[in-house]
């Protein structure tokens, strides 16, 4: 079952990081509590052609939503830290921050959690967007057809629409968007 949760607090989770130092302990209210943050959830590293389109998306558009009060832009998935590190580095996602939701905890909370167990891919999240302030969902764009369509609602422009609408394009990303858009309606 997928949810709306605009108007309520992010789901109270610790998220187990792994960094150079070590295993650290990350919680909800240490993303969350005092920034504007914008989050977006894929189906999993490397799971093409979507994710990266969706990922490439808020790489491009980071410093536009930080012209726009955007304190930090995150992507959560089901995966564990490792494939998570691996894909941002492949795609040379550097202005997006990966969180692996390794058990799905934050993804449940949210009711975003998908079965995809016949497709082989096990638990995952449902493909979608938000605005978080101050720990609050302010907005949510949840796609229709979750994980097997192209990111309509939950991507950086759809995003960027909500949150200031005369906002400026990286004009690179637009006419790949809109190539891509045409290749995977043909």
């Amino acid at each position: 079952m997928l949810f709306n949760l605009e108007g309520q607090r992010v789901p109270a989770v610790t998220f187990r990081m792994f960094l150079e130092e070590g295993c650290n302990n990350l919680s909800t209210a240490d993303l969350f509590d005092h920034k504007t943050v914008v989050v977006f959830a894929v189906t999993g590293a490397f799971t093409c052609p979507y994710s990266p389109l969706q990922l490439l998306g808020y790489n491009e558009y980071a410093g536009v939503f930080r012209a726009n009060g955007v304190d930090e832009i995150i992507c959560i998935s089901v995966n564990d830290p490792f494939s998570l590190a691996n894909w941002a580095k492949e795609e040379k996602a550097d202005q997006v921050r990966f969180i692996p939701d390794v058990n799905g905890d934050f993804t449940r909370a949210m009711g975003m959690l998908v079965n995809l167990s016949d497709k082989g891919m096990g638990q995952r999240s449902w493909r979608y967007s938000m605005l978080v302030k101050n720990g609050v969902i302010d907005k949510m764009f949840v796609e229709r057809n979750g994980f097997e369509a192209m990111p309509a609602v939950s991507n950086a422009e759809t995003l960027l629409n909500y949150i200031n609408p005369a906002a400026e394009r990286p004009e690179q990303t637009a006419t790949l968007m809109q190539m891509c858009r045409a290749m995977l309606s043909t």
